[in-house]
């Protein structure tokens, strides 16, 4: 019996690298599998706001680039290279969909009351907040959006409703946020492999990969 292999990802729903790195990941998990099938993997989601302070409500998402990359010119710069790596892995990002900037805290309380439960997919989750929020243009604060794409994911639609009118996963989620920048984590998506290997940033699978292997060997 092989012992299971943990992967931690801290991410935000917001971010496209982020996305792009879970599709490099599955690419690495994938070809992992070629050699090792056998070997079980558990992906654990982690909290990372890229915006804490911003209203529940949002904010309107063309005065939130201007004012984060100083204008639209070099917004559009900046997101015409994203929009060029998402292609290599089947992203077609709709950014110009987007008319609201969020705040993510429920969203990430959603995957955490998620991980903790026996029915759904966490990961099929986390999938579905990106694709609506990068694919579709949802605004991912809304909390009855959020049940339905938990509904979409195999979990229960009033257990998610009811955890996100409480204050279910508040303090875990701050908590867990604090840790990680207490921790030197700066910017997402950062893995840890293994609870030994870390590695910042949106890597090819072989890096990935050489990574994982690090993580076992030591």
């Amino acid at each position: 019996m092989l012992e299971r292999f943990t992967i931690d990802v801290v991410s935000d729903v917001v971010c496209p690298w982020c996305y792009i790195g879970k599709r490099r990941l599955e690419a690495a998990l994938a070809l992992l599998r070629e050699t090792e099938p056998d070997l079980p993997v558990d992906v654990r989601w982690h909290p990372f706001q890229l915006n804490p302070d911003l209203p529940p409500e949002g904010v309107d998402r063309r005065s939130y680039l201007e004012a984060k990359f100083g204008g639209p010119e070099r917004a559009r710069e900046v997101y015409a290279r994203v929009e060029a790596a998402g292609r290599t892995v089947d992203i077609p990002f709709a950014f110009a969909a987007i008319a609201r900037q969020p705040n993510t805290q429920d969203a990430h309380r959603l995957i955490a009351w998620a991980q903790s439960r026996r029915e759904g997919d966490p990961d099929a989750l986390v999938e579905r907040l990106f694709r609506a929020y990068f694919l579709e243009g949802h605004f991912v604060g809304d909390r009855e959006l959020l049940v339905r794409l938990a509904a979409e994911s195999g979990y229960d639609a009033d257990d998610a409703r009811a955890c996100l009118a409480s204050d279910a996963f508040v303090a875990e989620i701050a908590a867990a946020d604090r840790q990680a920048r207490e921790l030197g984590v700066s910017g997402v998506p950062f893995f840890v492999f293994g609870g030994r290997t870390a590695l910042s940033g949106a890597h090819e699978p072989e890096a990935l990969l050489a990574a994982i292997a690090q993580a076992r060997n030591g």
